[in-house]
């Protein structure tokens, strides 16, 4: 290993270059987590407004449903994970992830147009797996 800086009178100098790595390191560490957790959120939604809503203490534990309307092809997309899904086949995965936690709840984001049925089929499949803390997201104006 190389010796100390500077010589044996003086103060010893101040190594810059590791603490840039360190920085660029840490840089590239906390985008890589907020761009995780922005694409649970599908941004083409258009949230409905609640007047009354409270915020939310925290996202931790959250298993995010984003239902999209289709005005024009009158349908729902329901994606789970970034994924389009069946939610028959969703139940047992979430079963597997209340069973891994069981504080878990779902959050339900759905365009302000979507019709109650695709909503309440989540809102059943969450019932199957056993969870029973659901959350719908709303814009408070």
């Amino acid at each position: 290993m190389a010796g100390g800086g500077g010589g044996g009178d003086g103060e010893p100098e101040f190594q810059i270059a590791p603490m840039i790595d360190v920085l660029l390191v840490l840089l590239i560490f906390f985008m890589s987590i907020a761009m995780t957790a922005v694409t649970r959120y599908d941004p083409a939604i258009e949230l409905p407004a609640a007047p009354d809503a409270n915020k939310k203490e925290s996202s931790e534990g959250e298993l995010v449903f984003n239902i999209a309307w289709k005005a024009s092809e009158s349908r729902a997309i329901t994606t789970y994970d970034e994924a389009p899904v069946n939610l028959d086949n969703v139940v047992a995965t979430l079963a597997a992830r209340k069973k891994a936690d069981p504080k878990i709840r779902v959050l339900i984001r759905s365009d302000a147009l979507t019709p109650v049925r695709y909503i309440s089929a989540v809102v059943d499949s969450a019932a199957r797996a056993g969870i029973s803390d659901v959350t719908f997201a709303t814009l408070n104006r």
